[in-house]
């Protein structure tokens, strides 16, 4: 199992091959191999942090060099965003495919019962973490969920919320945690933890808890596929999500794709010159 030094200095590696793209250099790896790496990992006792990127977390990441950090220390990062995809292979390094923390709480939960490695839900309103148990242990007999924690809004404020959501998590001892708790947050909080557990993979998974439960609805897979899943949640949650997406993301996104597109003309007429 991998020590709290070696945890420590995780941040120093770097996997080869990576795809610079909006900001982050994102893993090139479809989401059967981002489990395959992190059940090898798990195996061999080595724990991990999951980042999944999206435009808004791009966007967070262009405007603060500590959440730029948080990104790159990451173990593994995987595009959850088809602008990314698209810029992506703009630029000539395409990725295989959309990878999201949605997607990811059910091949990894799967994986996890396949090998009996404990999970833990982490994030969520009340009641939703146990909801997602539920249906994650119905689709998948014998699953061990060894806790789940909806901490309360703003509980990471309070050094003493922290401490108290960091014991319970460690008493559980999990091989593998899903942490909802939208970016930054869940990530801080896994810088945080993640030394307390060394042997843990931690998923910052933003709304895939309350997707696996049903409390909120998930685009259907041809918007995902064609990226107008912030569209769905949009029209579902207006009031809450319009100026996110309207405002900040949507304009940021557009410009990355329109300096992705001159890049790729320029090069086309370098080559022709």
């Amino acid at each position: 199992m991998a020590t709290r030094s070696e945890v420590a200095q995780a941040p120093a590696r770097r996997r080869h091959g990576r795809v610079a793209v909006a900001g982050v250099k994102v893993d090139p790896l479809t989401e059967a191999q981002v489990v395959e790496h992190v059940v090898a990992a798990l195996r061999r006792g080595r724990g991990g942090h999951l980042v999944t990127p999206n435009v808004d977390i791009c966007r967070a990441i262009s405007r603060h060099a500590d959440l730029r950090a948080l990104v790159t220390r990451a173990d593994l990062a995987v595009a959850d965003g088809m602008p990314l995809v698209w810029a992506a292979r703009l630029l000539g390094r395409p990725l295989p495919e959309r990878v999201t923390g949605a997607d990811l709480i059910w091949s990894l939960s799967e994986a996890a019962a396949a090998g009996g490695m404990p999970i833990y839900l982490l994030g969520g309103p009340p009641g939703v973490a146990q909801t997602a148990r539920d249906v994650l242990c119905d689709r998948y007999p014998g699953l061990v969920v060894a806790g789940t924690d909806a901490p309360p809004y703003g509980f990471e404020s309070c050094p003493e919320a922290v401490a108290e959501v960091r014991r319970r998590l460690v008493a559980a001892a999990p091989r593998l945690v899903f942490v909802g708790l939208g970016f930054p947050k869940q990530d801080r909080l896994i810088a945080t933890v993640r030394a307390d557990l060394p042997g843990a993979w931690f998923v910052g998974c933003g709304s895939a808890i309350a997707f696996t439960a049903g409390a909120v609805r998930r685009a259907p897979a041809w918007m995902g596929d064609h990226g107008l899943e912030w569209l769905f949640r949009l029209l579902s949650e207006p009031g809450r999500l319009a100026r996110r997406y309207l405002v900040d993301d949507l304009p940021f996104a557009l410009r990355l794709l329109a300096v992705c597109l001159l890049k790729r003309l320029s090069r086309r007429l370098r080559r022709g010159s």
